[in-house]
Parts: C-alpha cells; structure tokens; sequence
C-alpha cells in the first residue's frame, strides 16, 4: 500500500481538507495522529475512523501554542517510534479585511494559526526526521493567497505567502539532509475554515468573489480533490518533488 509502515500527522484533521487527507493517509496503509483545536468535531471524525479499525490517534491541540504543538509531534513519536509525514493543514481566514481595516487581534491570531503554527511544527518534527531512516515529508496547506494579493483579506494573504517562503526555505537547508517540503495552494474549498463566526468584510468579499467567479466560474473544489494533492506530495511518488508551490485551483492562478 502507499503509506504502509507510515506515520503521518495531519493538523486541522477534523474537517473539510484536513479530515479528507486523513482518509487518504489511513487508506493507504498510514497510521496517522490527527489534530484539531475543536475537540467534539476532532472526536466525531476519530470514532468512525477507530470504528473501521483504523489506527488514528487523536490530539486536541492548538497549534499556536507551542506547548501543544511539542505535545503532538511528541505523540507521533512516542505512540508510533517515528514521524514520516508531517501536514501543516489548520487555517483560519481574515473575514477579507484589508489592511486598513485589521486589528491587531486578528493579524495576530491569523498570522498565529497560519505560519507561526506551521513553522512551530516544522522546527519540533525536523530534527527526528532527519535522525530516522528514510528521512521525512512534509506539506502545507498554503493557497491561492500565497501566490496573489487579490484572494484573500491582508493577514490570511501575508501568511500564505509566509507559508510558501517556509516551504521553500526548508526545501533548501534540508534537502541534503532527506526532508523534503513542498505545499499545495488550494483556490475556493467546499470547507467550513472562518474565525469566530465573525460576518466577512462586505467589501474585501465582494471584490474578491469578483475575481474568483470572472476567472474559475465560481468553481468550488471538494477537500477530498485537495487531499489527492497532499497525499501525492506527501508520497513516495513525489520523490524527486522539493521544494514545489503546486496551486490546485482550477486554473485561478494562470490568469
């Protein structure tokens, strides 16, 4: 099987893109930890998941806490020996606030969840998979917004392009050493990611909506066509893939 002898982890795992490479990870041999900061969502997906006798062990964790990001990729490791695959795959959104518009609280806690908890990850998993046999994937969810300005508000927008600077400078300094990190960009999702509740700003939505549905048809992708990517990337299958900024968005960011 794909990822048989595997160890994935996969945060954001208890919906949308997250849960649906979970389900890729598991079909194909893995044994996987799956992390949510929801724990009722996170224990609903892991019941049907041990219910068909899959090996999936949950850790509720917030990933801007780095205690909590220790505590999971410490799990991988004590549960399982080793941690093969790593996916950087919890997100929040801005509510498509412009700058001007954004508070502090909300640049913090999206810049929080976005790229500081995947570098947070990425620095506690990176020295075991290089110690390990075989050495180490990792991906993360960036999105169309890491390739452009106009498809998101201001914060999500900087995160995404800082995610896709980690994947690539992770790529270079730990080539050599076995790890390969690429990320997947991901334009509209059928997923529940938002902040709070909160209503969208009505004039970043609106001129980002304009774009989208001028440019893909208004085309939303399931996250299970988002978790192919990342389970491609994350296989050996992509073995000779370092480094790759791969946009799954129904061709959003060749206009």
């Amino acid at each position: 099987m794909r990822f048989e002898g595997k160890v994935a982890l996969v945060t954001g795992a208890g919906s949308g893109i997250g849960k649906a490479t979970v389900d890729q990870f598991i079909a194909g041999g893995a044994k996987v930890i799956a992390v949510d900061v929801v724990e009722a969502t996170l224990q609903a997906a892991l019941s049907a998941w041990q219910a068909a006798g899959r090996q999936v062990t949950g850790v509720v964790a917030n990933v801007m806490v780095e205690a909590d990001v220790d505590r999971m990729i410490e799990t991988a490791q004590t549960t399982y020996g080793r941690l093969d695959i790593l996916c950087n795959n919890a997100g929040i959104m801005d509510m498509m606030t412009p700058a001007a518009d954004v508070s502090t609280e909300l640049w913090d806690r999206v810049l929080g969840v976005n790229l500081t908890g995947p570098f947070l990850a990425c620095r506690k998993a990176l020295p075991g998979m290089i110690a390990q046999e075989g050495g180490g994937s990792i991906v993360n969810t960036a999105s169309e917004a890491g390739l452009r300005g106009g498809a998101a508000g201001t914060p999500y927008t900087v995160s995404k392009h800082g995610v896709i600077g980690l994947t690539k400078s992770i790529a270079f300094f730990y080539g050599e050493q076995g790890i390969r990190c690429n990320a997947v960009c991901p334009g509209g999702v059928r997923t529940a990611i938002g902040i709070g509740g909160a209503a969208p700003h009505a004039g970043g939505l609106g001129q980002v909506m304009g774009v989208l549905q001028a440019t893909t048809h208004g085309l939303v992708a399931e996250p299970e066509q988002i978790a192919s990517v990342i389970a491609f990337l994350a296989s050996d299958e992509a073995s000779n893939v370092n480094g790759a900024i791969l946009p799954a968005d129904h061709g959003w960011s060749v206009v």
